[in-house]
Order: structure tokens, then C-alpha cells, then sequence
């Protein structure tokens, strides 16, 4: 599965972009929470509820940089005005969801404020996000959305539950482009690109309990 493996690297000008959290979408936030619990022996940590995108959360740290979010639509909050970002509404993920658990999506912190941003809250957390309308996945889900923090972001809080993320693996047919995108971005991070079918994302995270992979 890995041909074409390039780690990515990168030595233009301007601030680095970092990995700031991954992404796992499920059915409900019941059944995502307590299959992530399942494979990593760790429990996760109450998050809050998304009112611009009616959506809710449960969060697991990394370490001090970076954290994992398991997201799902929050069916006891109105619809909202707008399509649900990172695809929840799409027929296409929904279907996914209907085998279980997928990680999807991440999402990669930058220092300076966004252009053209939306500006979130969830509880005291305020944060810039980058949010198609339509409320798609950047390529489809293996370039990262970006996110700008107000506040201290979640792993500045949270317990650390001795989970790491030792690498992020991302497939994609057009690995040249994603390369490309990435460098432009000037990320650094233990991420490799490689080239895949379609799109998907694979975690390797060392536990407690040994080594899992998402």
C-alpha cells in the first residue's frame, strides 16, 4: 500500500503549521466513544456541543500539541442553517458510518488569524475554522482544514491519558498534489503520503496497552 511513500518535509518561509487534532466521525457520539475507548483502553473526556453545525463531541489527548475528537450529529439539537461541516450530512459518509466508526478527517493549527474563517465556540473554547460552504472535505478529507486558536486549545487541558500519535498515514490517488499542498502550507509533522485507490487515513497511536492503529 505504500508506493510512493514520501514523508512530507518542508523548508519555505513562514510559520510552521502543525497537526492539531484528528478527526473520528461515528453514528452517534455513544457508539463512537465506546468503540474508541474499546481499541485504545483509555477512557475519553466529555467535550461539548457545536450549535453553528448541531453536532457534539468527546475528546482524548495526544500529548501537550495535539488531541483526538470523536464528532457525531447531535440529534437533540436543531437542524442547523447550514450543511454540518467535515461531510456528516452527505450520503456518502453516512453510509461509511453504517460499518462503524472511521477516522476521517484532521485538522492543522495555525499561528497567525484566518481569512475568510468562521468563528466557532464550543463552552469557553473560541477558534477559527475554515469551513466550505457546502460543508465538504478539503480533497476529500486528506489535506487538512485549518484551524486557528483564540483560546488555549484542548490539550492544554486536557488529562493526558498516555496516548501518542506516532504517525499519520494519508492515501490518495493524486499524492503528488497533496505533497504539493502540504508544502505550501509549510506543515511538519510525522506525516507520510503515499499513493492509494482513494482516499484514506490511517493512525498510529502507542497506548497503554501497545501499539493501535485507527
Amino acid at each position: 500500500m505504500k508506493a510512493n511513500t514520501t514523508p512530507h518535509t518542508k523548508a519555505s518561509e513562514g510559520p510552521n503549521v502543525t497537526l492539531d487534532h484528528l478527526i473520528v466521525a461515528a453514528r452517534t457520539l455513544q457508539e463512537g466513544r465506546a468503540w474508541l475507548e474499546g481499541r485504545l483502553g483509555v477512557p475519553l473526556q466529555p467535550g461539548g456541543e457545536h450549535e453553528t453545525f448541531g453536532t457534539h463531541n468527546a475528546l482524548l489527548s495526544l500529548g501537550p500539541g495535539a488531541y483526538l475528537e470523536v464528532i457525531a450529529v447531535n440529534t437533540a439539537a436543531p437542524r442547523p442553517q447550514r450543511p454540518r461541516w467535515f461531510a456528516l450530512d452527505t450520503p456518502e459518509l453516512n453510509a461509511k458510518l453504517r460499518a462503524g466508526p472511521q477516522l476521517i478527517h484532521w485538522v492543522a493549527a495555525v499561528q497567525s488569524p484566518l481569512s475568510g474563517a468562521l468563528e466557532l465556540s464550543r463552552g469557553a473554547n473560541r477558534w477559527q475554522l475554515i469551513v466550505p460552504d457546502d460543508g465538504s472535505l478539503p480533497t476529500p478529507g486528506a489535506a487538512p482544514t485549518l484551524i486557528h486558536w483564540r483560546t488555549p486549545p484542548p490539550p492544554t487541558t486536557l488529562p493526558d491519558a498516555g496516548v501518542r500519535l506516532l504517525e499519520l498515514q494519508l492515501g490518495t490517488p493524486e499524492p503528488d498534489r497533496l505533497r504539493g499542498i502540504l508544502n505550501g502550507l509549510n506543515f511538519h509533522g510525522d506525516v507520510t503520503v503515499y499513493d492509494a485507490p482513494q482516499v484514506e487515513l490511517k493512525a498510529r497511536l502507542e497506548t497503554p496497552s501497545g501499539l493501535v492503529d485507527l
